[in-house]
This record gives C-alpha cells, sequence and structure tokens, in this order.
C-alpha cells in the first residue's frame, strides 16, 4: 500500500502547486464551458478521498459536514472561495492522508461497504477504494489542466 499512498502524496504536491500558484481570483474562476474552478476541484479530491475510504469503511471523516456537502460529487461551484478556505484546503491536502496512512497502517479500516463508482466498478474494500481514489484524482487533475489553460 505504500506505492499507492506516495501516488496520492505526488498528486496532492501537484495541486497544492496550483494553489502555490494562482491568485485566490484565478482559483475561483470558473471558465465559460465548465462547471467548476480550480480550488472546487482540489477540495472535491478531499472530499471524494475521505468519503471512499472512511465514510464507506463506516468510519468518521475528518472533514465538517459542510465541506462534504459543498464539494461532494453532484455538486458544482456556487460561491468564491475566501483565502482562509485556500490556506483550510490546503492544509487538508496532506494532513487527510497522512491520517489515513496511520490508520491503515494500524489497521483500522476493518469493514467496508461494497461501492458502484462512475465506471461502474465496485468497490469492496479499503484497498481498492485507495487505488480508486488514485484514478479518481488524476481525472481531477486533468480537469484542472484543463482549467489552468482557460484562465
Amino acid at each position: 500500500m505504500n506505492w499507492a499512498f506516495e501516488i496520492t502524496l505526488k498528486n496532492r504536491k501537484l495541486l497544492e502547486s496550483f494553489i502555490e500558484s494562482y491568485s485566490l481570483e484565478a482559483l475561483n474562476k470558473v471558465p465559460e464551458g465548465f462547471n467548476n474552478n480550480m480550488i472546487w476541484n482540489i477540495a472535491h479530491t478531499i472530499v471524494t478521498q475521505q468519503l471512499l475510504v472512511y465514510k464507506l469503511s463506516g468510519l468518521p471523516s475528518v472533514l465538517s459536514d459542510e465541506m462534504i456537502e459543498t464539494y461532494r460529487k453532484g455538486t458544482k461551484t456556487e460561491r468564491d472561495v475566501t483565502q482562509a478556505e485556500v490556506d483550510e484546503i490546503k492544509g487538508l491536502l496532506f494532513s487527510t492522508i497522512e491520517k489515513t496512512k496511520e490508520d491503515y497502517n494500524n489497521k483500522l479500516f476493518k469493514n467496508y461497504n461494497a461501492y458502484t463508482v462512475s465506471t461502474k466498478s465496485t468497490l469492496t474494500n479499503v484497498e481498492e477504494a485507495i487505488g480508486f481514489n488514485n484514478f479518481h484524482e488524476g481525472i481531477h487533475l486533468g480537469y484542472i489542466l484543463a482549467l489552468k489553460k482557460s484562465i
């Protein structure tokens, strides 16, 4: 599993680089033809990881209910985020993965509620959820790269 966590952390480092390289205005910009902005995509990856790994394992997320409801699957950008929210999202990029790695190594993930994802694959355990999460984050990295060209 170390390999999967390394991939997640490398992707999160790329996501962090967007936060560090773009202004608050640019992070909040929804270009024509898009439903979401860069910061929504970044926050969405954090929320999705928590739902796929923790919620489906029957464990509590470290995220607030408000954050989950704002960035979960099926949502879109509704308002600009503040710099304080961007800073919180930036901090969660790594803290959530480090906690997941720690919890995994401490064998906290004992149960998993099978879940069929949008690709029609069914996740049946936390290892599959962690692996699929990397695929999902790659999709959103692609969206961010497309957004970058449109800003």
